[in-house]
């Protein structure tokens, strides 16, 4: 891990961020203009960022890390599903279906990519799209539960399977495993389109910070759900790795993905079904802030312990 280039990655994300913050600010990016560009990263650029990812030459290693990182991201997913069904008993219905989703559904497939890919480079972001495979999972079916009635088995293997990330992670799977190389001037398209990632995501996240009241944002709630979701979590996620003998890789990446802020689909989600609104956007919004701390400390916790 170079921690020149994380400084360097860390100061150009909170550049874009403050540029998306101006924009917002200055109503350049609307609130129709918000949504048209998240529909823009998930649907093209975050697919073509993991199709790219995907096109290197296949080894066991390879294999093999793949696999420990789908079954430590299996395992987080249900420790954090219990942890969402026992933790937040005696809140309020509107914030507490805001803190289960929250809880089961990081950010790490928003801005878990640009920063895996920032810090250990392709391999990372090849890794943390297998990553994230269970997550998209649970976040069509127990997530959305929690906001109303689970969508049954049909709509749920039509939501998974047709979402473009995923999509685009078994395509990869098939180039990489059978090495077939894309004409230039395609696989050149999918590179420049997937190359906008960094850029597009973090001036959007500034959009989103935007929106948020500074001064309200820190309570005794979200202070909690910031160091359940920034610390405790990926404490757990380093030490089972670490017991596990896990590569300093498979270790690294799996905690950083671990350690990402609340999703911003639970905004979404809060305003679509009479959640507190307000309170997921301060959730979600303090996490992400803090989680610009808290990514270089992961970095250097990770190799110390390394």
């Amino acid at each position: 891990m170079n921690f020149t280039d994380l400084f360097n990655l860390q100061i150009m994300m909170f550049i874009m961020m403050g540029i998306g913050f101006f924009l917002r600010k200055k109503d350049i990016i609307t609130t129709p203009g918000k949504l048209v560009l998240t529909d823009l990263v998930i649907d093209l650029i975050l697919p073509c960022n993991i199709i790219s990812a995907f096109c290197m030459e296949f080894s066991k290693e390879i294999l093999m890390q793949g696999l420990a990182i789908l079954i430590i991201s299996c395992l987080n997913q249900v420790m954090c599903v219990i942890l969402a069904y026992t933790l937040y008993r005696k809140f309020p219905k509107e914030q507490k279906m805001v803190l289960q989703y929250g809880t089961i559904c990081s950010n790490a497939g928003f801005l878990g990519n640009p920063v895996a890919e920032g810090i250990y480079g392709p391999i990372g972001l090849l890794y943390a799209s297998i990553y994230l495979i269970p997550q998209r999972i649970i976040m069509w079916s127990a997530g959305v539960s929690f906001f109303t009635e689970s969508p049954n088995k049909k709509t749920l293997a039509k939501k998974v399977l047709t979402h473009p990330c995923i999509v685009a992670v078994l395509i990869g799977i098939v180039l990489m495993v059978s090495q077939i190389q894309l004409p230039v001037f395609l696989g050149n398209t999918i590179d420049n389109i997937g190359d906008c990632t960094t850029a597009i995501v973090m001036i959007l996240i500034g959009a989103i910070l935007a929106e948020a009241d500074i001064k309200t944002m820190v309570t005794k709630t979200t202070a909690g759900y910031s160091l359940l979701r920034l610390i405790i979590i990926p404490v757990i996620v380093l030490i089972g790795c670490k017991l596990a003998g896990m590569s300093a890789l498979v270790t690294g990446l799996s905690t950083i993905l671990a350690a990402m802020p609340a999703g911003t689909t639970t905004v979404i989600l809060a305003v679509k079904y009479n959640g507190d609104e307000e309170f997921a956007t301060k959730c979600v919004v303090l996490t992400t802030v803090l989680s610009m701390i808290m990514i270089p400390i992961w970095c250097f916790i990770i190799s110390a312990v390394y």
